[in-house]
C-alpha cells in the first residue's frame, strides 16, 4: 500500500467555475483586440494588428490546447477532402454565373493572380485558426452543448464583419458550417483552404463597389472606389 501512487484529486466545482471563468476572460480579450484593430483609424491600425497579434499569441501560449486538439493533425484528413471539393464546385458555380452576368472580375496577368490574392488565402487560414483554434475551443467549455458553441463562434465570426452586410450573412453560414464539421472531423486543414477558395470566389464574382473590396469595419466606411482600385477587369463574353 505504501508503494502505490496516490491517484489525483478531482478538480473541485470551485475549480471547474474558475476555468470558464478564464475561458470566458480570454475570448472577451481577444475578441475587443480584434474590434479595436477594425475600427481604429489607419495610422495607428498597423500598430494595434501587432498588439492584438502578440495578445492572442500570448494567449494561445499560456492556456494551449496542443496542436492535434487546434486541428493540425493528420487524422479524418481524407475523409474530410470533400469539404474541400464542395468549395471548388460552389466556387465554379459562382464563376460561371458571374461570368454569364459579365462581371467575373479576372487579374491582369497570371503572376498579378497570387499577389492580388495571395496575402488574403494566408489571411483565411487565419480567421479559421482563429475561429476553431481559439474561439470554438473555449466556448465548448463553457456552452452547455457543442451546437451552442459553433452558433456563438459564428456569430461572433459574423459580427467581427459589420458594417458589410454581404459578408455579415455569409460569414455567418460558413462560420456555423465550419464548425459544424470542425466538431465532427477535428481537422483544420480542409477547411482553411475552403475558406481561401471561397473568400477569393466572392472577390472575382462580386464587385468591388458592391462588397467592398471586402473590407469590414472603419475600412469599409472609408471606402473610396476610385482610390481602390485593383488590377483586374471584367471578363466579357458573347
Amino acid at each position: 500500500m505504501g508503494n502505490a501512487a496516490a491517484s489525483p484529486p478531482a478538480p473541485s466545482h470551485h475549480s471547474a467555475i474558475r476555468t470558464k471563468r478564464r475561458d470566458w476572460i480570454e475570448i472577451g480579450i481577444a475578441y475587443a483586440l480584434i474590434e479595436t484593430v477594425e475600427w481604429t483609424p489607419r495610422p495607428w491600425q498597423r500598430g494595434l494588428w501587432l498588439v492584438a497579434a502578440l495578445g492572442i499569441t500570448f494567449i494561445l501560449w499560456r492556456s494551449f490546447d496542443g496542436w492535434a486538439a487546434m486541428g493540425f493533425r493528420t487524422a479524418n484528413l481524407w475523409r474530410s477532402a470533400w469539404i474541400i471539393a464542395a468549395a471548388v464546385a460552389l466556387s465554379s458555380v459562382a464563376m460561371q454565373i458571374s461570368a454569364r452576368a459579365h462581371a467575373l472580375l479576372m487579374v491582369d496577368g497570371f503572376w498579378v493572380f497570387p499577389e492580388t490574392y495571395g496575402a488574403y488565402a494566408i489571411w483565411s487560414a487565419v480567421q479559421q485558426i482563429l475561429l476553431q483554434g481559439f474561439f470554438l475551443l473555449r466556448m465548448l467549455r463553457v456552452m452547455p452543448k457543442p451546437w451552442q458553441a459553433a452558433l456563438l463562434a459564428a456569430v461572433l465570426f459574423s459580427a467581427a464583419h459589420i458594417p458589410n452586410p454581404i459578408l455579415v450573412s455569409l460569414t455567418f453560414i460558413w462560420g456555423f458550417v465550419a464548425c459544424l464539421l470542425f466538431l465532427h472531423y477535428r481537422n483544420l486543414y480542409p477547411l482553411m483552404l475552403a475558406h481561401a477558395f471561397l473568400g477569393i470566389t466572392i472577390a472575382m464574382t462580386i464587385p468591388g463597389p458592391v462588397v467592398h473590396n471586402m473590407r469590414v469595419g472603419r475600412p469599409y466606411l472609408n471606402y473610396r472606389p476610385h482610390l481602390h482600385a485593383s488590377h483586374t477587369h471584367l471578363l466579357s463574353q458573347p
